[in-house]
């Protein structure tokens, strides 16, 4: 069984068996509030009927604002290492490709489009799904500003993601497994840099 978590937007929990059936979905669609709601939802999503040992675990690597982002980072790799399994490194945007694909039947070139706050959005490009399953990507993600999206596109149909779904992301990375695929390194996909940097040296005052 694969166990996804995802804080890129709000916070996503997901756990599907080894076939991608979904075993469970806990959610919260609150941006902000990640450390609070995290650990109910792993226990909510970890009582599921069905449940059992758990092979991977798949962490959301967005991209999203560094904090947010770095929550769910670093809970999918903390239970991974109290377990002794493999995190498999999925970018978020993925995970709400599949869903465009496979659940809203999307065809053609499309790009999901995620808040990037600071009046920004991020953007991915993808077509359809390649041999393996997992949604091909024709555009890197980029970060543009929230007013020149739609030119920047070029009439390519754009989705507006603010929620995410755990259990897509869970079989995009178990399909990533299938197939021997790394889609992301270890490295979270901030796209900018965080506000907060560590200070230079102090000044020698003159005597």
């Amino acid at each position: 069984m694969i166990l996804a978590v995802d804080t890129s937007l709000g916070t996503a929990v997901a756990l599907i068996d080894d076939d991608g059936t979904r075993l469970s979905d806990a959610s919260a669609a609150d941006p902000l509030r990640h450390a609070e709601v995290i650990g109910e939802l792993l226990v909510r999503a970890l009582d599921a009927p069905g449940s059992g040992p758990i092979d991977h675990v798949v962490a959301g690597m967005g991209p999203g604002p560094f904090t947010g982002l770095r929550i769910g980072i670093a809970t999918a790799r903390t239970f991974a290492l109290g377990r002794g399994i493999p995190v498999v490194p999925v970018p978020s945007h993925f995970a709400a490709a599949l869903t465009a694909v496979e659940h809203h039947a999307v065809t053609g070139p499309f790009a999901i489009v995620t808040d990037a706050r600071r009046r920004e959005v991020a953007i991915t490009v993808f077509d359809g799904t390649d041999a393996d399953g997992i949604p091909h990507v024709i555009t890197d993600t980029v970060l543009v500003a929230r007013v020149d999206a739609d030119e920047h596109l070029q009439g390519i149909r754009r989705i507006d993601v603010e929620t995410l779904s755990g259990v897509d992301l869970a079989r995009v990375g178990a399909r990533a497994l299938a197939a021997g695929r790394a889609l992301a390194g270890t490295e979270p996909i901030y796209l900018r840099q965080p506000d907060v940097t560590v200070p230079g040296a102090p000044k020698k005052v003159g005597s």
